[in-house]
């Protein structure tokens, strides 16, 4: 064998030798590719693999790179090693995991080396990139074209990246994230639209974006639909907290007509803590109006939650001199306080106070609700048991009519009561006995209230001349038995005491230059106990009546009749051995008697003057048929009540001297039909009247050949009426239990702001969920009360009407319209009426609201920003409704 060909046979087994070696060394890779420029020699288009079989490796076989953790590698297709460059390739669905870092991409490159790890997508078999890298560290996700990051010194080149910043969207063509979790931007914008492109967007060249607090840019213009906007700053701050932050409230500016040139809603947000924020708002006119608004909001998880907010206003409408001129000072104050069930099971508190003047409600925004009321009440409860037998309740209460300007304030107001118990009975609950069910139970109220109108409430006098307070005891005692079987009698004792700090004392004087005189009534003060009881006894049972059908659609009538006969007596506390009365002589000698403790002052009223022996009777009656109902598929029967209840009610007292029998007392109640129903209550009475009006010891019956006259009647029709599309749908009830579920679980993650402002502005709520709704309300009542004028029976007839209609509709996906108005009968003109078109605009939104008749005749045109975090990006022409139009 020649030289040649012996060298060349001991350079192949050579090389053979060094690739079984090679071999060897990497038996975990599952494909061997060694280059010594991997950067230029691998494919830049390279495809994925069909290969299925995922492969890990958690850096074992590489040398270390000293890591502060451990450093874990998957790919579904391949892994391979470049033992020469120290670098690792992943292919297919390659996954890096350190720390808190978790990288994915279709393609992933580790340098032992340089101690960093690049990633970029693939093009497929159709040349579209897949596989984009997707970067997670703790709660931060984004996806890139390409990342290039240094696990040691944690920073890192990205190109083409987008991250989700709060409410809003960072995109960026290079970002350099640095150590400190801060990223410095190059050619980028900021939006809150997650459109690809999005609707508009606010372009920098240079920004730095400090994670979980805001974002800073240069020079910034706003684009909208691709196209620049006359819209620049010299550079833009942007929030990127999830947290509330505080800041300036942008105002909104405008004229008005009677009130000058305005600027209104500006001031200042702070976010105090975790636990309360403060918001304070204002409104300034050139006219000299002004409004100061400041909002303390408060809650802490588990314990409790509030808004305190307080408003304060000048209204100066036109010029002084002018016809219309007016100037008045208002307010509103609003408390709401809720306390978590579990922070204390035993013990509660809550507060829901709304006080108001009534010329806020007039010159200042409100909503339509709060406008369409005019009773406004307020209230303050503390409440704390004793194992669930002992209840103790201190209260405070507020009421308010803004059309009569009434005010009635109650403050404090406490009650202590004892459930119900039974002496007799044993432990076990168990018992033979007819006293087994014997109860008493206890209960005391005491509270100091005033009565005044809003303009003297704070008045030195109003305290001094409108208060009223007690204290009343009240101790009933009740025993039930059944007798033969079928009836049930009833016993009880009432004790009451009551306790008073001053008492009445009525004296006449007579005047010599006039004829009569006039009465002199005097308050004494000091403690005084008044105590009385009176005792009763009733016998009742139930009494039903049915008639069949064998065939028809009707199938049966029941009538079920509920008599009851009772007897009351209670003492006259009016005899002065009680002394609870006095008396004094008029002019013509005539002795008078009167209560010491009646009238204004005695907020639990006096012992009656007279002895009370009562016989009791009642009949109430209930009316309802059985229909054939396919829907039934029990029984195939549907029950309809005619009536509800119809009752006949009275009584005979046997202690009085003359008029003994009462008015007899009739009252009824019906549903029709679902959301129709009708009440009907009237007054007959047996006793004629004098020339003077008043009942003499003469019937009816006797003297007009007629059982009773009657004094007055009122008729009640309520209907409403509700239709939507869901009502053609099947299982409508159930998704209506889940919309509104659905509901209350946007209101619970809805952000604080978001929340409020649905439950303050309930127009402003659009539901997307109904495709169209039509909501008919009608209320019809009638009264005709019967006065005996000049000795001639003079009705007086009332007639009131009130029709209300209200709906929505879907024009389209994305248009809404909603309308409510009205008709009053009584004025023969609409009601409160307002139009509302909606336009959704994806991330923005435009709203047209017009209320063309009324007080509050205005329109508002409005396109803004959905997000909150830019919710002062909007555009606002509006006609105020102070001024006219």
């Amino acid at each position: 064998m020649s030289r040649r060909g012996l060298s060349g046979k001991l350079l192949t087994s050579v090389w053979f030798i060094y690739l079984l070696f090679v071999v060897a060394f990497q038996s975990e890779a599952a494909v061997l590719q060694v280059y010594s420029d991997t950067t230029s020699r691998l494919p830049s288009d390279t495809l994925i693999s069909n290969d299925s079989i995922p492969h890990t490796d958690t850096a074992k076989q590489a040398p270390p790179m000293n890591l502060e953790a451990k450093l874990i590698r998957h790919a579904d297709d391949s892994i391979v090693q470049n033992l020469a460059n120290r670098e690792v390739y992943l292919y297919g669905n390659a996954e890096v995991t350190y720390g808190d870092i978790d990288l994915k991409a279709a393609f992933i490159r580790v340098n032992f080396n340089k101690k960093t790890v690049f990633a970029r997508g693939v093009k497929d078999s159709t040349g579209k990139i897949v596989g984009k890298p997707v970067f997670k560290q703790g709660n931060e996700t984004f996806e890139t074209k390409t990342i290039l990051y240094n696990f040691v010194t944690k920073k890192g080149i990205i190109h083409d990246v987008r991250t989700k910043e709060d409410q809003g969207y960072l995109h960026s063509k290079v970002v350099k994230r640095m150590p400190d979790n801060s990223v410095n931007v190059k050619n980028g914008y900021f939006t809150t639209c997650d459109n690809q492109p999005p609707d508009y967007e606010f372009r920098f060249g240079k920004a730095r974006v400090i994670p979980q607090k805001l974002i800073v840019t240069g020079p910034v213009y706003m684009e909208i639909e691709g196209v620049p906007m006359p819209l620049a700053l010299p550079f833009g701050i942007f929030p990127n907290n999830p947290k509330r932050q505080s800041g300036f409230i942008v105002p909104t500016y405008g004229e008005s007509a009677n009130r000058g040139f305005y600027l209104e809603g500006g001031g200042f947000f702070w976010a105090a803590s975790d636990y309360f924020t403060l918001k304070v708002t204002g409104d300034i006119f050139t006219g000299g109006s002004w409004k100061i608004a400041p909002v303390l909001t408060y809650r802490k998880r588990y314990k409790y939650s509030g808004v305190l907010a307080f408003s304060m206003a000048r209204n100066i409408i036109n010029t002084k001199g002018d016809p219309d001129y007016s100037n008045s000072k208002d307010f509103r104050v609003r408390w709401t306080y809720n306390q978590d069930p579990k922070a204390h099971p035993n013990s509660s508190f809550s507060a829901n106070v709304n006080i108001i003047t009534s010329n806020y409600v007039k010159y200042n925004t409100v909503n339509a609700n709060t406008y369409l009321s005019n009773q406004f009440q307020s209230s303050v409860a503390y409440q704390k048991s004793w194992d669930g037998k002992y209840f103790l309740t201190a209260s405070a209460s507020h009421s308010q009519n803004t059309q009569t300007h009434a005010v009635q304030v109650t403050l404090p107001e406490l009650t202590f009561t004892v459930n119900q118990f039974y002496p007799f009975r044993k432990k076990n609950g168990t018992s033979k006995s007819a006293f087994s069910n014997l109860s008493i139970s206890y209960s005391m109220a005491a509270k100091n209230t005033i009565n005044t109108t809003d303009s003297m409430l704070f008045k030195p006098s109003t305290f001094s001349h409108h208060m009223e307070n007690g204290i009343i005891h009240k101790i009933p005692i009740s025993l039930p038995l059944k007798v033969l079987k079928y009836f049930t009698l009833s016993t009880s004792a009432n004790f009451t005491d009551r306790m008073y700090f001053q008492s009445l004392r009525e004296h006449w004087v007579s005047d010599t230059s006039a004829a009569h005189g006039h009465l002199v009534i005097d308050t004494i003060p000091g403690f005084n106990n008044i105590f009385d009881f009176g005792i009763s006894t009733s016998l009742s049972t139930k009494i039903y009546g049915m008639l069949r059908f064998k065939k028809g659609f009707l199938r049966a009538v029941r009538h079920v009749m509920t008599p009851s006969i009772g007897f009351a007596y209670v003492p006259d506390f009016g005899n002065e051995k009680w002394g609870y009365t006095g008396h004094y002589y008029d002019t013509l000698g005539r002795q008078v008697t009167y209560s010491k403790f009646g009238g204004q002052g005695f907020v639990y009223g006096a012992p009656g003057t007279q002895k009370v022996g009562n016989i009791n009777f009642s009949l109430a009656n209930s009316l309802e048929i059985k229909v054939r109902s396919r829907k039934d598929t029990v029984t195939g029967l549907k029950k309809i009540p005619l009536i509800q209840n119809f009752t006949i009610s009275g009584n005979y007292n046997f202690a009085r001297d003359s008029l003994k029998m009462s008015n007899l007392y009739l009252s009824g109640r019906t549903t029709l039909w679902k959301g129709l129903t009708l009440q009907y209550s009237s007054v007959l009475n047996p006793y004629v009247v004098d020339s003077m009006g008043r009942s003499i010891n003469k019937t009816e019956w006797q003297v007009n050949h007629r059982l009773f006259r009657i004094d007055n009647t009122a008729w009640n029709v309520s209907f409403n009426f509700n239709l939507s599309d869901k009502d053609f749908k099947k299982g409508s009830k159930k998704k209506s239990k889940e919309k509104l579920a659905q509901e209350k679980k946007i209101l619970k993650q809805a952000p604080e702001s978001e929340a409020n402002n649905i439950l303050n502005h309930p127009d402003e709520y659009i539901n997307w969920n109904v495709s169209w709704s039509l909501n008919l309300s009608y209320h019809f009542t009638y009264t005709n009360v019967k006065s005996y004028i000049n000795q001639v029976w003079s009705p007086r007839k009332t007639l009131v009407q009130t029709l209300g209609l209200s709906g929505q509709i879907n024009i389209t996906p994305n248009w809404k319209f909603t309308f409510r108005t009205g008709w009053d009968f009584t004025s023969n003109q609409l009601s409160y009426t307002s139009v509302n078109l909606y336009r959704n605009l994806h991330c923005w939104e435009m709203r047209f609201s017009w209320i063309p008749i009324g007080p509050r005749k205005s329109w508002n045109f409005t396109i803004n920003v959905k997000a909150s975090i830019l919710k002062d990006l909007k555009l606002t022409k509006k006609k105020d409704f102070r001024d006219s139009y």
